[in-house]
């Protein structure tokens, strides 16, 4: 219980940061990128030969793709900060990773109920009051 307060609070903190700063990122900011997931509320994310490092990627059109045990893909949309993506499609297979399972979960919900999105760098992060994931900047997509 004591460690869960202080996840909570750095969440909260972070997701008051995230939405003072994204007003201004624009799609074009975010075309044609692709991202690795670096951590999940605060805790590292590894990739191994069994599961690779888990990715979003931003076409040209706002088009979102991505994957975290199963492949998700959808038309985003960019509004007050925050990137939502209704409709999204999802691979439905079962993961043997469990922090897998819970990002898949997490992916969906975040982007349909909408995120705020931050753009610093080379690094992405993707928050709500509850969740932050945090991306770094892998390379373009061709």
């Amino acid at each position: 219980m004591k460690k869960i307060i202080p996840l909570i609070a750095l969440s909260v903190a972070l997701s008051a940061c995230v939405s003072s700063r994204t007003d201004t990122l624009k799609p074009e900011q975010l075309a044609n990128q692709r991202f690795v997931l670096t951590t999940f509320n605060g805790k590292a994310v590894t990739a191994s030969d069994q599961s690779p490092a888990p990715e979003i990627r931003f076409d040209k059109d706002l088009r979102v793709s991505g994957k975290m045990c199963n492949g998700f893909m959808g038309q985003g949309k960019l509004s007050d900060g925050a990137l939502t993506v209704k409709h999204m499609g999802m691979t439905m297979m079962m993961c043997v990773d469990p922090q897998r399972n819970e990002l898949d979960h997490t992916i969906q919900a975040m982007l349909n109920n909408g995120a705020q999105i931050d753009l610093t760098g080379d690094q992405l992060t993707l928050a709500t009051a509850s969740q932050t994931l945090i991306y770094t900047r892998a390379n373009n997509v061709q």
